[in-house]
């Protein structure tokens, strides 16, 4: 609305000062030239009664004095010579508004005494009996006689002459006012032209236009103005600038790190959160059969009172969580406003990883301990038999040494397999490729075996499907890992079950799979089968007079990683196994 604008206040207010301003000028010259008007008309009513008072005094002759009388007399008035009593005479005059003076004046002589017993002289305005015309009177007394001279008007005169000084006044008030308005409204429009523009970038602003700049109109405060605005709003789009490109930063930080981090209030409102803490409290919610609609989540109540904790006891809380299977640890920080804890920034980490590191580190500590603990004893105890001549014939001795030798050779196997399995693992072994006649190869490897499973009552077979005859592989490494499988399936497998091989050489990859009808693995342990010394802790139906060291399907595994192959297992319990894996032939490694 007009009136609620800048412009509109600016000049209503100046038209509103403006007109007071000229009311009261506009009362005070009324008053000033109404009193202006009778006064100066009294100053000549007077001056003219001293004049003739004068020539009555001084001039015998009356005819003279009237004579003179009637020419300096003027038109809008009548003089009045009193030379006596009942001796009156009155001028005569153009004026028609006089002539029903002449009488009715004379009627109220009695009330002018004063200025014949008294020789003073008055001045009064007053309405004349009969009469109701307004009239001035001013009387002169004759100091030599008792005469006097009167000069009076009709106040219509001096009231004509008002109304024309009023109608004036008027005029110039209504011109000034006229004036006044465009002056105010040009005057308000230039004053509020720039606050209008700066108004429209300041919206604009508020839009996130930082480029919008304000044209400087003056050089006046209020160009300042504009050329304040205009660095202010360059600041604020540096700033703004700074504040994304943080924001930016600090979310592609959030976002990047593998632990979650979530920011709450003293509510426990979350404010901000990144994609592994969402994850975790998704699990949570899923975990507990909560449901959550909304943005603004809060912290699940379990966790409540940790963040009470915090926020009560200004310090950092620790709290372990176990949640689908995993272990998380969180560590709630208190954030501050100054002095005042405004809530709290959670760090959750996922320590599932670390603590079966931990695990694991601390099994194979037990299984190396356990692996050489049997060997060293045995070794201990048949050399001290030998030391304390309790083997008496040579034969006793040769088998007791015969035992010696075979455990010494079982720890050397452990000790090389436990070197070979660190130096895979920190990438130190080197292959050794070469092109390998497949048929000839396989063939030379069964007949390792063919023997041991005819000791064992196992049925060995071998079936092919050669369709390349070479292949490029370490032929050592390759041997390694058809000598644990196989060996594995022929020590699980009871009298009269099988062993089958399957190999298929292809252009693309060379493919082997060792089936057996033994023992079989629980389908709780598949994903370990691979695992430094998986069979240190299960107890599993075996061969107990060849005892192995546990670490042949860790060595498989990362002879198959270094080919750039895989190996996979399937496995039923009381059915049979079957280890499978694929070496690539489409690379030059």
């Amino acid at each position: 609305m007009f009136w609620r604008s800048v412009v509109g206040k600016l000049a209503i207010t100046i038209l509103l000062l403006v007109s007071f301003v000229l009311l009261i000028l506009t009362i005070l010259l009324l008053e000033f030239f109404e009193n202006f008007h009778i006064d100066e008309a009294e100053k000549d009513m007077i001056q003219t009664a001293t004049k003739v008072s004068e020539l009555v005094e001084q001039e015998p002759n009356r005819s003279t004095i009237i004579d003179t009388t009637e020419r300096i007399q003027d038109p809008d008035s009548r003089i009045a010579i009193i030379f006596g009593e009942n001796d009156i005479w009155v001028s005569s005059s153009s004026n028609e508004n006089l002539s029903g003076l002449d009488a009715n004046w004379i009627k109220n002589i009695e009330e002018f005494t004063d200025v014949l017993i008294n020789n003073e002289q008055i001045r009064r305005q007053m309405e004349l009996a009969a009469s109701d015309i307004e009239t001035m009177i001013v009387g002169e007394p004759i100091l030599t006689s008792d005469a006097a001279v009167f000069v009076y008007q009709s106040l219509d005169v001096i009231e004509q002459t008002k109304g024309e000084t009023t109608r004036i006044i008027f005029l110039a008030a209504g011109i000034a006012i006229i004036l006044t308005t465009i002056f105010a409204f040009f005057l308000s429009t230039r004053i509020t032209s720039p606050l209008i523009k700066m108004r429209e970038a300041a919206f604009d602003l508020t839009r996130g236009e930082f480029n919008t700049k304000v044209p400087k109109l003056t050089n006046d405060e209020i160009g300042e103005l504009a050329i304040a605005f205009n660095r202010m709003g360059q600041q604020l789009k540096f700033h703004i600038n700074a504040l994304r490109q943080e924001k930016e930063q600090l979310s592609s930080i959030l976002s990047s790190m593998a632990d979650g981090v979530v920011t709450l209030n003293r509510n426990g409102d979350m404010i901000v959160t990144n994609p592994p803490s969402e994850k975790f409290f998704e699990n949570w919610y899923f975990e507990n059969n909560i449901k959550v609609t909304g943005e603004n989540q809060k912290l699940p109540h379990e966790l409540n009172q940790v963040l009470q904790n915090v926020i009560d006891g200004e310090t950092q809380v620790l709290h372990e969580i176990s949640l689908q299977g995993r272990n998380y640890v969180m560590l709630m920080t208190p954030l501050y406003d100054q002095s005042y804890v405004r809530g709290a920034v959670a760090v959750i980490r996922d320590m599932t990883e670390e603590r079966q590191s931990d695990k694991l580190r601390k099994d194979f500590i037990a299984n190396v301990s356990h692996e050489l603990r049997t060997p060293i004893s045995m070794l201990q105890g048949y050399s001290e038999a030998i030391v304390d001549d309790i083997a008496d014939s040579k034969e006793e001795k040769n088998e007791l040494a015969q035992i010696i030798h075979e455990e010494s050779l079982r720890m050397g196997r452990l000790v090389n397999e436990l070197l070979d399995i660190a130096r895979m693992e920190a990438g130190n072994i080197q292959l050794n490729l070469e092109t390998i006649d497949v048929e000839t190869y396989v063939d030379r490897i069964m007949k390792k075996f063919n023997g041991l499973a005819t000791d064992n009552q196992i049925e060995l077979s071998f079936k092919k499907n050669i369709a390349e005859p070479n292949i490029i592989a370490d032929p050592d490494r390759l041997e390694q890992v058809f000598t644990n499988l196989i060996d594995n399936a022929i020590r699980y497998t009871a009298e009269n079950g099988f062993v089958k091989v399957y190999i298929e050489s292809t252009t693309n990859e060379f493919h082997v799979t060792v089936e057996d009808n033994g023992s079989g693995i629980p389908e709780e342990d598949l994903p370990f089968v691979f695992e430094r010394f998986y069979k240190a802790d299960k107890a599993r139906t075996r061969n107990k007079t060849k005892i192995g060291t546990g670490l042949g399907l860790a060595i498989a595994k990362n002879m198959i990683d270094i080919h750039q192959g895989i190996i996979t297992v399937n496995s039923k319990m009381d059915q049979g196994t079957s280890f499978t894996f694929k070496i690539p032939q489409n690379n030059s490694d």
